[in-house]
């Protein structure tokens, strides 16, 4: 196990408009602060054909889901609420997918803001469409007018959140208007907003390196402390990686 780590990155995607082509993209941050804690980010477009998105998996040691637009309710049985603003179909049909057969392998998954919401759905949880309305005594977990709006950041002890944080005041990015309402069975909460909004959770089970944020360590307005959280996830993929090359060892 000498080389780094290969991580995907799920791309965001625009369809063509007028006389500007479609294309996919993706925030530079997560890939930079992916390769500052030693992986080398492998960035995967919304592929189209399901069988395509197995032998990419294949040569993966582990997959970061990112953020973008809303996720559609109606896929997973709720009404359209006005306030959402839908990331692309095809994004979401193939992000959907994705995380189907990463769930299905047990890779190791660290979904952010869209990306933790929707870890929370496959498994079985579901969301607040719009914190205003479904929590009106929560603070503002957005600000228009402020894209480093931040608030604070209660954590679990023992969590990989406290690892990251530790003790004393925390304060993280806030750019939201939904969020985890019914958290899913095999995953705990380990981080909140003082308002009792969830703004991070874990696998429970050892058998699978599973959590997410809601708020954004990618971003231009996280802290250095924030940043550590990529150098927990891949310090968690570099372990698995271990103990499967020790296992094929016992095989062999």
């Amino acid at each position: 196990m000498h080389r780094k780590p290969l991580i995907g990155l799920n791309a965001d995607y625009r369809p063509a408009k007028n006389d500007s082509p479609a294309y996919s993209f993706i925030a530079a941050g997560y890939y930079v602060r992916l390769q500052i804690a030693g992986a080398i980010p492998v960035i995967v477009p919304p592929l189209e054909m399901g069988e395509d998105v197995d032998p990419v998996l294949d040569t993966l040691d582990g997959f970061v889901l990112v953020g973008g637009h809303d996720l559609d309710p109606r896929r997973d049985g709720f009404m359209l609420h006005p306030s959402v603003r839908m990331m692309d179909r095809q994004r979401e049909t193939f992000d959907r997918m994705l995380v189907d057969r990463i769930a299905e392998r047990r890779m190791p998954v660290f979904g952010i803001g869209a990306g933790l919401q929707l870890l929370n759905l496959w498994a079985g949880g579901n969301l607040f469409l719009h914190v205003p309305e479904d929590l009106p005594e929560a603070i503002p977990h957005k600000d228009l007018q402020d894209p480093g709006h931040r608030h604070g950041l209660e954590v679990t002890p023992g969590s990989l959140m406290d690892r990251v944080y530790g003790d004393g005041e925390i304060r993280v990015n806030s750019m939201h208007h939904m969020a985890i309402d019914e958290v899913a069975p095999g995953f705990a909460v380990t981080a909140r907003c003082p308002d009792g909004v969830i703004e991070a959770i874990e696998s429970e089970s050892p058998e699978w390196f599973a959590f997410g944020t809601q708020f954004h360590p990618e971003a231009d307005s996280a802290s250095a402390l924030d940043i550590r959280i990529f150098e927990e996830f891949v310090d968690g993929v570099n372990a698995q990686r271990r103990v499967h090359s020790e296992m094929r060892m016992l095989v062999a």
